[in-house]
């Protein structure tokens, strides 16, 4: 990419909520690009890959959930949801194991969205030219910047990005219980699962990934009053 500025696109038909969002944006030190339809904006992702995408979840042609996991999940690119009512809890974690990687419910400050931007930005993977890290264990090998891992029969499984995350942190602290609280401040943007179970939920999803078995897992185990423990050893190197 040719700017020297983060990127982000904001996806959001409210017109003026977007002009806002894309002044604020510019404000501290973004490039920022807005569309009020998913057609304009994936025909735009042809041509530039953003950094981030902030994608309204209702949109007058086609839900915004489904554009982030069509588009955004593929390409790894992180996104934020926004919308002006969430239904329930599970709509929430549906939100973030879909893809997203953070989701904020109207009205909001723009300065608010900012620091969600940077949050993710952090969390995002490494940036141009840094040192890629691989962990193998068990015969398993996680490719934390391709969003995968890797069976020991050879076969590639796709990861969400806050799997990705939970994964990375669960295996940078094997043989260690780690909390649902820890777990849920070194992997959420702030204060987005303090009030659900998606940890669980994430847990369960990355237990079925390792073909664990759900009765008696192993690797990912269930300390119970206590938290969650990786067991097996691992195993860094760089790509």
């Amino acid at each position: 990419m040719s700017q020297t500025h983060p990127l982000v696109f904001v996806l959001e038909d409210d017109r003026d909520l977007a002009a806002i969002l894309q002044r604020t944006l510019e404000t501290y030190g973004f490039d920022a690009e807005t569309f009020d339809r998913a057609l304009k904006f994936e025909q735009r992702l042809t041509q530039v890959r953003p950094d981030l995408c902030v994608v309204d979840m209702c949109l007058p042609d086609e839900p915004g959930l489904n554009v982030i996991a069509r588009q955004l999940k593929s390409d790894a690119i992180p996104s934020i949801i926004i919308s002006g009512v969430w239904t329930d809890v599970s709509d929430r974690v549906e939100a973030l194991e879909i893809a997203a990687d953070d989701y904020m419910l109207k009205p909001f400050s723009p300065r608010e969205l900012v620091a969600r931007v940077r949050a993710v930005l952090r969390r995002a993977g490494p940036a141009t030219g840094t040192t890629v890290e691989i962990a193998r264990f068990a015969g398993w090998t996680a490719e934390f910047h391709a969003h995968r891992l890797i069976a020991p029969d050879n076969r590639e499984i796709e990861l969400s990005a806050s799997e990705t995350r939970l994964l990375r942190v669960l295996v940078s602290h094997p043989q260690r219980v780690l909390t649902r609280e820890t777990l849920m401040e070194d992997t959420a943007a702030a204060g987005a699962l303090a009030y659900d179970r998606s940890i669980d939920v994430r847990i369960s999803r990355l237990r079925t990934k390792l073909g664990e078995d759900p009765r008696n897992p192993r690797m990912i185990k269930t300390i119970y009053g206590a938290g969650y423990m990786f067991t097996p050893t691992v195993e860094w190197s760089s790509g």
